[in-house]
């Protein structure tokens, strides 16, 4: 299996539960993460990612970490300081429409947004409202072009969105898709050479479906021109993946992968969680569970059932913790307190 990766985790598309995966996975194989300085959360989003800000990075020894996986905005020479050559470099990507109403959502207090009721408001007039030089402006405009480390109000000619796709295949080994989450896990586990348990998961920091409300076509047309390289990084490695799928896997195999993968997801909901799924934050009985509630989005958590085995409680606990705790847990492990 391989240990060394890189998971570039874009914002609002599934990349909490890919994280999970990843914190579950290092912390059973005893591997070392690039943690923030200080055990933040961010590694200094939304500048460009400096190797300075990993917690334990210096120029003069060359200890490198096993998993980079924090939020960050991407810059390669940078992360190669902390990471090692032998690295797998991957990312998560989701359609720009949807990417854009969960934007709006959760980060309903950027600049852009604050100001709008709506997002059919806010593509009416965008410029009304959105500010290229503000210091948030990309949770306005091409979030996934901002995160890979490019310029977000960067012209669209057929030469600049070449030359920036073939950057992105450069530097990074796949991409996966969020709304196909099953068959890019398969994809996972099948490149990383991991088993099935190790790519199973429970989706982590999703929205109440109340919050959520379908777009008219008039208004999905502007978000695609209004986020024009998203759109164009998200169509062409949409169309990469399943043509690796057919390549690497093949659809039968992948539908067999798919179903065991499911059963599987299934039958651990079944041990681990009571009821049957994730529920309201205020329904949350350990408060440890509970997943920090951002914007105008309602975190969704689990409740585990009571009385599990200790090996057991342990494994489902891992699968429900939220990021931030998970993070901060493994960091306390990797970086222990001075006794006092």
């Amino acid at each position: 299996p391989k240990t060394d990766i890189v998971f570039l985790k874009v914002h609002k598309s599934a990349s909490s539960t890919v994280m999970n995966i990843l914190f579950r996975f290092g912390e059973t194989h005893n591997l070392t993460f690039a943690f923030p300085q200080g055990g933040g959360f961010q590694l200094y989003y939304p500048y460009h990612f400096l190797a300075r800000f990993v917690q334990g990075f210096s120029p003069l020894s060359p200890r490198r970490f096993n998993i980079l996986c924090h939020h960050m905005r991407f810059l390669q020479p940078e992360v190669q300081k902390v990471v090692p050559s032998s690295a797998v470099y991957f990312s998560i990507l989701r359609n720009p429409v949807q990417l854009m109403e969960s934007s709006f959502v959760y980060y309903k207090g950027a600049s852009a947004f604050s100001r709008v009721r709506s997002l059919e408001e806010f593509l009416r007039q965008p410029y009304r409202y959105y500010n290229p030089a503000s210091g948030d402006r990309h949770y306005a405009r091409n979030l996934m072009t901002f995160d890979f480390g490019f310029n977000p109000d960067g012209e669209v000619s057929p030469e600049r969105v070449q030359l920036m796709l073939r950057a992105i295949e450069a530097s990074f080994d796949f991409l996966l898709i969020s709304e196909y989450f099953d068959e890019s896990m398969v994809l996972l586990k099948e490149m990383l050479c991991w088993d099935l348990d190790s790519v199973v998961s429970f989706p982590l920091n999703t929205r109440d479906s109340s919050t959520k409300s379908p777009l008219p076509d008039s208004v999905v047309e502007k978000l695609k021109a209004w986020n024009r390289l998203d759109w164009e990084i998200y169509t062409h490695f949409n169309r990469t993946f399943w043509a690796r799928i057919e390549r690497d896997i093949g659809r039968e195999r992948m539908r067999r992968e798919v179903k065991a993968l499911r059963e599987r997801q299934a039958e651990l909901a079944r041990t681990c969680l009571q009821g049957t799924g994730s529920v309201a934050p205020k329904d949350i009985q350990d408060s440890s569970l509970r997943p920090l509630q951002h914007g105008g989005a309602r975190i969704l958590g689990y409740n585990l059932k009571q009385g599990l085995d200790e090996e057991l409680e342990r494994t489902c606990r891992r699968l429900v913790t939220p990021e931030l705790q998970y993070s901060s847990l493994l960091y306390k492990k990797q970086f222990p307190p001075p006794p006092t």
